[in-house]
């Protein structure tokens, strides 16, 4: 008897355990928008992902528009905090930001610590060299080459799994430096960047050797605290703006193609 009352009572304490802890996401959900801001972490130099204007210098770019986006279905105003990529995880967790909206791509290893929402853009990755570069054709013939990524990047992580050695950098435009100069072999990247890359600059020496398809990438927002509530929030929004083609206008605006579905 003593032995049922134990785990009764082990049951009901985790029962209310539970719903403490769905009250209190619940509250921070509501605390988030009496505050009225939704604190966006990003990079504001990756181009056109989150970039300033040349002639304003004002942040803009895809993801920019994605979060006005969410910031206005949340009834809140969007408040911009810019770091180098590497600092942004480093953010979230010091609760500098509410969300991440910068390219952080899906891993099974960081959802194990962070919440993310459904994917708002899908991207296949491509690998890029020098246009002089006849040696590297395929991902195979990474092995014991330099590859120029961002240092936590899920592009830098499959490069170093084809053995390459990893020269991180900051910006696509100091990765594309690097491989005009020799300084690295090659890149791993987002199609769609470098896409656009080689439309503001074509006279960039560099090319597409293979696209990695079948496998994109999903880009979904990070969350910084992990409760469902302020997930699910955001996912309505996003597929109430992709049933009525804001996502994909939003798409075709910075990419010229509608990137919003998985192929």
């Amino acid at each position: 008897m003593k032995k049922l009352a134990a785990m009764l009572l082990a049951l009901l304490l985790a029962v209310a355990a539970g719903l403490a802890a769905a009250e209190g996401e619940q509250d921070a959900l509501a605390k988030l928008k009496e505050k009225g801001t939704l604190v966006i972490g990003m990079e504001g130099n990756w181009s056109p992902w989150t970039y300033h204007d040349e002639k304003t210098g004002e942040l803009t770019g895809l993801e920019v528009d994605i979060a006005r986006l969410i910031a206005e279905g949340l009834g809140v105003e969007p408040v911009f905090q810019e770091a180098p990529w590497d600092a942004l995880l480093a953010g979230v967790d010091a609760g500098r930001f509410d969300i991440i909206c910068n390219g952080v791509g899906y891993t099974e290893e960081r959802a194990k610590s962070y919440s993310f929402t459904t994917p708002y853009v899908y991207s296949n990755k491509v690998l890029v060299v020098a246009e002089s570069n006849d040696e590297i054709k395929t991902v195979d013939d990474l092995k014991g080459k330099k590859t120029a990524n961002s240092a936590s990047s899920t592009y830098a992580a499959l490069a170093e799994e084809y053995g390459a050695t990893l020269v991180p950098v900051d910006t696509l435009g100091e990765t594309m430096d690097m491989l005009v100069q020799g300084r690295v072999d090659a890149t791993i990247n987002a199609q769609v960047s470098i896409a656009d890359y080689l439309r503001e600059h074509p006279e960039a020496k560099i090319k597409v050797v293979q696209v990695l398809a079948g496998d994109p990438i999903a880009y979904p927002l990070h969350i910084g605290e992990k409760y469902q509530p302020l997930v699910d929030a955001i996912n309505d929004i996003l597929e109430a703006a992709r049933q009525d083609g804001r996502l994909a206008e939003i798409s075709m605006k910075y990419f010229g193609v509608d990137m919003t579905k998985a192929e």
